[in-house]
């Protein structure tokens, strides 16, 4: 039933979800009435509200245009499913753009596969990230992404390798008249997030705890799963899953070292997920078995969504 609904990209579907988030982000905002009184909340509300959304559709695009999934509409569906396991990040500004940007960077290493106009999706690639990490620092993790693109598609030029340091030094130069614009403690800011921690000792409640745990073992299975069935798959995609795999490993390791940590910053593992979670989805096998998963997945946010309100 499920897999039937999802399994064409309709209008309907995209409205499903679209429908499904607003309510659900509703649900979460409106535990509290207070920042209705406040034009600049509402503002912010409604911000974290579009990027997210944007967020959503650029994970569909990147998917899509890339041949990483089939005319369906599984990922936006496995974006809304993870994003329901950690609802606090509905709330968390830095983190809902910062994904953004790394999703803008995502989109264009996916893209130099083609090695066309290589030298420009390098440098906005790096760019992207440099600019995430503003709003997250160890975002700047995604970096080391740039160079296995360089390394899998045009390692023979050596300008490609130093396009990522001209990117640094352009978004330095926007950081620094940011700062002084707005008068930014620049370097606090930069102290404060550089130091890693890398204890998980954070949680509030046990249901956080229980979120984390099941988020975990979804994400092993469809890994597992991505990992085995790679080899069949058409060769020419192998280098795009590749880089969908270390985006998801570099988005564990910026949970993992992040200094104020909470699940919420595993926001960035949620994007090359869903597209991994789409590919298992998609795979040739007895309906019943995907019925199973969705049913269970979609169970499991949405206990961890309620349990944790």
């Amino acid at each position: 039933m499920i897999t039937s609904v999802f399994k064409k990209s309709t209008p309907l579907n995209f409205t499903l979800v679209v429908f499904l988030i607003l309510v659900f982000f509703s649900i979460y905002q409106f535990q509290d009435f207070s920042w209705t009184n406040s034009a600049i909340l509402i503002s912010e509300k409604v911000g974290i509200l579009a990027v997210l959304l944007a967020s959503v559709f650029m994970t569909n695009f990147i998917s899509k245009r890339n041949g990483l999934s089939k005319d369906s509409s599984y990922t936006i569906l496995f974006y809304f499913l993870f994003l329901l396991f950690f609802p606090s990040v509905l709330d968390n500004v830095n983190l809902i753009f910062s994904n953004f940007f790394i999703l803008l960077a995502l989109r264009r290493l996916i893209s130099l596969q083609s090695l066309k106009a290589s030298k420009e999706k390098i440098f906005d690639a790096s760019l992207w990230i440099f600019l995430a990490s503003l709003f997250h620092f160890w975002s700047i993790l995604y970096i080391a992404l740039v160079f296995i693109s360089i390394i899998f598609h045009v390692a023979r030029d050596y300008r490609n390798w130093i396009l990522p340091f001209i990117a640094f030094l352009a978004a330095a130069v926007i950081f620094t008249l940011f700062s002084i614009v707005f008068n930014v403690d620049a370097q606090g800011y930069i102290s404060r997030s550089i130091m890693p921690n890398f204890e998980i000792n954070y949680f509030t409640n046990n249901y956080q705890n229980g979120a984390l745990s099941i988020y975990a073992t979804v994400a092993l299975f469809f890994i597992v799963s991505i990992f085995a069935t790679l080899s069949s798959r058409p060769l020419v995609l192998h280098t795009s899953f590749k880089k969908i795999i270390a985006s998801f490993f570099i988005g564990v390791l910026v949970f993992l070292i992040s200094s104020n940590k909470s699940n919420d910053i595993l926001i960035f593992t949620i994007a090359p997920l869903s597209i991994i979670a789409t590919s298992h989805i998609e795979i040739p096998q007895v309906k019943l078995k995907k019925e199973m998963v969705l049913f269970v997945l979609i169970a499991c946010s949405f206990f961890a969504f309620f349990s944790q309100l």
